[in-house]
C-alpha cells in the first residue's frame, strides 16, 4: 500500500508594515510550529507572484497595500491559479478596520484579522485553518484510495471546481462589503462617485483625441497605460484602469478581468470553457476578450 509523506502546511504573509508582518510570524510560530512560512512579501503584486509559485496552504493577505491591495491580489490569484490543479490557497485577511465595521465581512467564509494582531484572535484563526485544511487533506486520501466517503464522492477535478466557485463568491462578497466600509469612511460632503465621463481625451504627440465614451469597445490596462479601443482604432491614455472605473457607468460597461473592461452592448456573445473562463467575441470587431472566473457570473442564460 502506497504511504503519503506527511507535509508541513505552508503559509505566505502579505503586509506592507514589516514589524507587523514580523510580529504575525511569531505569534505563528508559537501557536502553530509545524507551519512553514514560505515567504513573506510587503505589496500584493509580490503576493501574487509569490502565492503562485509556492502554492501555499493559506496566505494572510493584508487588505491596504501600496498598488495592487489585499482584496485585489485575492482576485487575481483566483483568476490565474491553474485549473485543473491544487487547491486555492485559504485566505485570511488582516486588516485596521474596527470590530463594528468587520461585521461586513463576517457572513463570508474566509477568516479575517485586525491590526495589531490578537494572539487569542488569532489561535482562534490557526484552529479553523487547521480543521479547514485537515478535513482537505482527508477528503484527498479518501479520493487516492478510492473511498467512498461523502468528502470524496465527487472527483478531484469536480470538488477543486467546487472550491474555486465557492472562493469566487466569497471574493464577490468581500469586494461588495468592501466597497460599502469603504463608502461609510468617506468623509462627510465627498460625493459617492465622480462625475461619468463622456469624452476620453488621448494625447499623441501635441495632438489630443476626443473620443466619445459610447464608441469604445473596451479598455484594458497595458503597464502604465490604459488601452482605449474603438471599432476604428485605439489610443493609449495615461490613467489607470482602477482611477478609470469609478466614472464609467457599471450598468453599460462591466469589469470582466481585472484589467479589461467592455461595453456590454458591444459583446456578441460568450462561450464558457471548462477551465470557467469565458471567451468573449464582439460585435463587428475581431478581438476576442477573455472574462476570467471570477466574472463569469455576469454570462448566465436568461
Amino acid at each position: 500500500m502506497k504511504m503519503n509523506t506527511p507535509t508541513h502546511p505552508t503559509a505566505l504573509i502579505a503586509d506592507d508594515e514589516p514589524l507587523l508582518a514580523e510580529g504575525l510570524q511569531t505569534d505563528l510560530a508559537a501557536l502553530w510550529p509545524e507551519l512553514e512560512v514560505a515567504a513573506t512579501v510587503h505589496d500584493g503584486a509580490s503576493a501574487l507572484e509569490q502565492a503562485l509559485a509556492l502554492r501555499p496552504d493559506v496566505c494572510f493577505l493584508d487588505i491596504r497595500m501600496p498598488g495592487m491591495d489585499g482584496l485585489e491580489a485575492a482576485r487575481a490569484l483566483v483568476e490565474d491559479w491553474p485549473q485543473p490543479g491544487p487547491a486555492l490557497p485559504l485566505l485570511v485577511f488582516v486588516t485596521a478596520y474596527d470590530q463594528h465595521a468587520l461585521a461586513a465581512f463576517e457572513a463570508q467564509a474566509v477568516d479575517y484579522l485586525v491590526k495589531p494582531v490578537d494572539r487569542e484572535r488569532l489561535g482562534r484563526s490557526v484552529a479553523r485553518l487547521k480543521g479547514l485544511l485537515a478535513r482537505a487533506r482527508d477528503a484527498t486520501q479518501a479520493n487516492e484510495a478510492g473511498e467512498p466517503s461523502e468528502a470524496s464522492k465527487a472527483p478531484g477535478s469536480l470538488a477543486a471546481t467546487k472550491l474555486l466557485e465557492q472562493t469566487l463568491e466569497q471574493l464577490r462578497g468581500l469586494a461588495a462589503s468592501s466597497a460599502a466600509l469603504a463608502s461609510a469612511s468617506r468623509p462627510t460632503g465627498t460625493p459617492a462617485a465622480q462625475e461619468r465621463l463622456a469624452v476620453v481625451q488621448a494625447q499623441v504627440g501635441s495632438t489630443v483625441h476626443l473620443v466619445p465614451v459610447e464608441e469604445v469597445l473596451y479598455f484594458e490596462a497595458a503597464d502604465k497605460y490604459v488601452r482605449v479601443v474603438t471599432a476604428e482604432r485605439e489610443h493609449l491614455i495615461r490613467l489607470s484602469l482602477r482611477e478609470l472605473l469609478p466614472r464609467l457607468d457599471p450598468a453599460v460597461f462591466w469589469q470582466v478581468h481585472r484589467s479589461t473592461v467592455v461595453q456590454a452592448r458591444c459583446i456578441a456573445s460568450a462561450q464558457r470553457e471548462d477551465s470557467g473562463i469565458v471567451r468573449l467575441r464582439l460585435r463587428g470587431h475581431k478581438d476576442v476578450l477573455t472574462a476570467s472566473r471570477l466574472y463569469a457570473h455576469l454570462f448566465r442564460g436568461m
